[in-house]
């Protein structure tokens, strides 16, 4: 392609080991519409035939610049990346997913149609075995049902609401609020956090325009930086700034769930100077009783919209749905009397 000035998209794929999968991923952004951007690849220390794919891809693509590095994980990786990177755009791609054919056109158009927002993603697809991986699977859906602006930003302590390799965003936010930093919790949903808290607007083209492979050696299965507790740390430490802003009733809220599992993870709030009143559970046996020195209480015993802030804490599949009912029902508005953090 010659020249990288001026180029709108810069495409940052990290790759290690990935002999079985580099070569589709490749393929699917050489057949990309767009014209002009660039593919970065950052070889992180593969020790299998990831580079010779990588040299025989670049030979047959000028698009293609690539670097080797010495073993340093994904972090690593990904800054390399965006160091070479010209684009105003960055996009992120895996070396085991594939992008369809006018996901890079699609998503820079979408930024150019809507200057006030910094990142745009997707719909995406679950590749694999639908009930092997039932988990993922609703974990996919769930990303694919919040298509807005708002949906994204007041879902965001539950999950990551956006798929990391589906995104596109301005390279400006880099150097305003900056990059992926490394530590004990998830490299993009640190990310992700981070920018929405300074009021970074994030949107989905309202396309399935990637293949997001679940692979058993994929990163976010194997490494402890994606353990439960590693989401919940860093989610406590932007959802605890987030309450001192928006809850009128801070430092108090009442956890919905009263297990063991949910207590735990809501203790990492009372760490950062939240504290917990009461506890709302559907277990006859725990509720009446104090848990923690705290009181348990029924739902048909929450008190009146207005008068305190909840956090329903309840990962169980399909809890979020009998909760937000009952806290309707009850006049309590998302976002305003209570957030979903599980």
């Amino acid at each position: 392609m010659g020249s990288t000035e001026n180029l709108p998209v810069s495409v940052v794929m990290p790759a290690y080991n990935a002999e079985e999968t580099i070569a589709a991923a490749i393929r699917s952004l050489h057949e990309q519409t767009m014209e002009p951007f660039e593919l970065i690849i950052v070889d992180d220390g593969s020790t299998d035939r990831t580079p010779e794919i990588i040299h025989q891809w670049s030979d047959l693509d000028r698009r293609i610049r690539s670097v080797r590095i010495q073993h340093g994980g994904i972090v690593a990786a990904l800054n390399e990346g965006l160091e070479m990177a010209a684009g105003s755009c960055i996009a992120r791609m895996d070396a085991d997913d594939l992008s369809a054919p006018a996901r890079l056109e699609k998503q820079y158009r979408y930024l150019e149609q809507h200057p006030s927002v910094g990142l745009v993603s997707c719909l995406v697809s679950h590749w694999g075995h639908k009930k092997k991986k039932a988990g993922y699977a609703r974990h996919v859906r769930w990303i694919n049902s919040l298509t807005s602006p708002g949906e994204i930003a007041i879902h965001r302590f539950v999950e990551s609401p956006v798929a990391h390799p589906s995104v596109m965003f301005r390279r400006s936010l880099i150097d305003r609020y900056g990059g992926y930093r490394d530590g004990p919790f998830p490299e993009d949903y640190e990310l992700w956090l981070r920018w929405m808290e300074q009021g970074v607007q994030f949107d989905k083209v309202d396309e399935n325009l990637l293949e997001w492979r679940d692979e058993p050696n994929r990163l976010s299965r194997t490494h402890p930086r994606y353990s439960f507790d590693a989401f919940y740390e860093v989610k406590a430490k932007y959802l605890s700034r987030w309450l001192e802003k928006n809850n009128p009733h801070h430092p108090e809220v009442i956890i919905w769930g009263a297990g063991r599992t949910t207590r735990k993870r809501a203790e990492m709030l009372v760490q950062r100077g939240i504290e917990i009143t009461h506890y709302i559970d559907i277990d006859p046996n725990k509720i009446g009783n104090k848990v923690q020195g705290r009181p348990v209480i029924g739902p048909d015993q929450i008190p009146e919209n207005g008068t305190c802030f909840i956090i329903p804490y309840v990962a169980r599949h399909g809890a979020h749905a009998m909760i937000g009912d009952v806290l309707e029902e009850k006049g309590y508005v998302l976002g305003v009397d209570h957030i979903f953090a599980a």
